[in-house]
């Protein structure tokens, strides 16, 4: 075996996983969420999506800023060992490896899998929708595996095919909308019911599942090629543009059909919008493109999480990196690091079911997996952000002072959001993250005699 990658993706491919990655499943998923969140309430709902993605799009910036200067293997973890130290890329990395990638990953099976059920009018809960789940997680994991190439084509074509639905439902059901009143009706009318402590707060902190994943583009910098101007050219333009269609994608959702019976909607809420504005032959097709965009998502994830265990093995870090840093001749992947990516998603899997799909099994640590890791990747921008004020020496006056204290305060307010929102479930939460954490401590060295 090899230990490194080649130079194989261009800026199409990047912007595609940026774009790829973040569209596809949270925008689907939390769309009636959101509007839950704020009891009904739509200008606080779209100012909760420019929130959430102005969060992304400052925090984006400032990595590509990192981006510029510094390339090495796998993009967030070279930003956070160059700017604070070897020591807290490690941690970085393996929080990365064991929680981040594999948690968000197994979700967005579940995701795909839930709105194929819904497609087909099955239970999204039961042995059908579980069953589906681990078969997606499977299948993005051979096709990232077997030719990462195809995979780089696969998520190209499945970020162009997931900004149809979004576009048509944008520009068509806002002229809906418009025409039988239903867009200033919503807009206009009061709330539907009161709810319990901050809306605008709680209804962020839903957003910010729709928004992440761009952070996963960085995964492929040893892949990249001329990474220093095509990555952070990557993360600049689509995180923009994410923003822009998510909004005009949101308020074409409101012109499609009354507040309130979206928000009873529930799963099929996405599906009773396009069904209203395309009729139901319309609206089914269009939901197949939902599917498709969904796994996109799932294998831009996938792409990432094979690479996790590589990108700490690379630095000859973490448990037994002689085994994880091989790259295979033939395929040019890191497959002993690919394995334990799909083993760690699985693991992730199996935990999101027990604690939010049925009969908890896990007490008090019954969380929403697809929320709190993001929560906590925000706290841990702060410390790079902090060094870049320090080291950005030879940065101009933004770059250097304006960009990181806006990704100082971004992420600040992400994490009280949260804490404002989740409640006890994020003293639960950063108990098992301590323990995940002190576990990388015992494994940091673990079978490093063995390397030649």
């Amino acid at each position: 075996m090899n230990q490194e990658l080649e130079k194989k993706y261009g800026l199409l491919t990047a912007i595609a996983m940026v774009v790829g990655i973040v569209i596809g499943s949270g925008v689907f998923f939390k769309a009636e969420k959101v509007l839950v969140a704020t009891g009904g309430n739509l200008p606080q709902g779209i100012l909760a999506w420019f929130l959430g993605g102005l969060v992304m799009v400052i925090c984006a910036y400032n990595f590509a800023v990192l981006a510029t200067r510094h390339e090495k293997v796998s993009g967030i973890v070279d930003y956070a060992e160059m700017m604070v130290g070897s020591k807290y890329g490690y941690f970085f990395a393996w929080f990365m490896a064991t929680i981040y990638f594999p948690a968000m990953t197994s979700v967005l099976a579940w995701v795909s899998a839930r709105y194929f059920c819904v497609l087909l009018g099955w239970d999204i809960v039961g042995p059908q929708a579980m069953t589906i789940a681990g078969l997606f997680l499977v299948c993005s994991y051979v096709l990232n595996a077997i030719s990462p190439r195809l995979a780089g084509k696969f998520q190209v074509t499945t970020t162009v095919i997931k900004l149809i639905p979004l576009a048509l439902m944008a520009v068509v059901g806002t002229f809906f909308g418009l025409k039988n009143g239903i867009l200033l009706e919503n807009f206009n009318s009061d709330v539907i019911y009161e709810v319990q402590g901050n809306p605008l707060f709680t209804a962020v902190v839903g957003t910010s599942f729709a928004y992440e994943g761009w952070i996963c583009a960085t995964s492929i910098n040893a892949e990249l090629k001329d990474a220093k101007r095509n990555l952070p050219l990557a993360l600049v333009i689509g995180t923009i543009f994410i923003v822009f269609v998510y909004m005009l994608y949101y308020v074409g959702l409101a012109g499609a059909v009354e507040n309130s019976v979206m928000m009873e909607g529930g799963e099929a809420g996405a599906k009773i919008a396009f069904s209203t504005v395309f009729t139901k032959a319309g609206g089914t097709l269009l939901f197949v493109f939902v599917v498709i965009s969904c796994l996109g998502t799932l294998n831009g994830l996938m792409l990432a999480c094979t690479r996790a265990f590589y990108a700490m093995a690379a630095r000859n870090e973490g448990p037994m990196p002689h085994i994880f840093k091989g790259v295979d001749k033939v395929t040019n992947m890191p497959t002993n690091s690919s394995a334990m990516g799909v083993l760690m998603a699985s693991i992730w899997l199996t935990y999101f079911y027990g604690a939010n799909l049925t009969a908890p099994w896990f007490g008090p640590f019954c969380f929403d997996s697809s929320e709190l890791p993001i929560i906590t990747i925000y706290a841990m921008y702060i410390p790079i952000f902090f060094m870049q004020l320090k080291k950005g020496t030879d940065l101009g006056g933004f770059n250097r002072y304006v960009a990181p204290v806006l990704g100082v305060l971004a992420s600040i307010f992400m994490v009280i959001a949260a804490i404002v929102s989740l409640g006890k479930a994020i003293i639960y939460y950063l108990i098992l993250f301590a323990i995940v954490m002190l576990l990388g401590v015992l494994l940091k060295n673990y079978g490093h005699e063995k390397v030649e």
